[in-house]
């Protein structure tokens, strides 16, 4: 299980730019499904990849499911020449999306995020709507059955 807490934390004080999106997102606006990871969409920028190695390196990330002793290492190099990254670490699993389906990248889905607060934490989470749409262009199994609990959710909050 992923240390929420620990993690948000060392974004948040590195000054990582970042958007909460999968199961994590949708726990936050009201999910009752749990969720083993933390999925984040983060900014590509330079200075952004600087911060977001710096909280990271301590983490000891490595590729989830790549055999064991696989060279790895996390370094702006490494996340400038990649995308996306399915990383396991000692504070549980992260995936670090460059984009995701449906969505694309941080700025395309900055305009349909908000600050929230969580462990009293300001971070960016995508909006429920904007959640709905990228579970659906995913179209896995487990994002389908997700998305009749968020328009759920969705039709609660029109209807007060």
């Amino acid at each position: 299980m992923i240390d929420f807490p620990a993690v948000l934390r060392a974004l948040v004080d590195q000054g990582v730019r970042f958007i909460i999106v999968g199961g994590a997102a949708a726990t936050a606006h009201g999910s009752a499904r749990l969720t083993q990871d933390l999925d984040l969409v983060y900014d590509r920028s330079p200075d952004n990849l600087r911060r977001l190695v710096a909280a990271l390196r301590p983490m000891q990330p490595y590729l989830r499911g790549a055999p064991a002793g696989l060279p790895f290492s996390i370094d702006e190099e490494t996340l400038r020449k990649g995308l996306n990254f399915t990383l396991t670490s000692k504070l549980g699993d992260i995936d670090m999306l460059g984009e995701i389906v449906g969505g694309g990248g941080y700025a395309q889905l900055e305009p349909h995020s908000a600050e929230i607060e969580l462990f009293g934490l300001r971070c960016r989470c995508l909006g429920l709507e904007k959640l709905i749409e990228v579970k659906r262009a995913a179209g896995r199994p487990k994002d389908l059955e997700a998305i009749a609990e968020l328009e759920a959710i969705r039709e609660e909050r029109r209807s007060r």
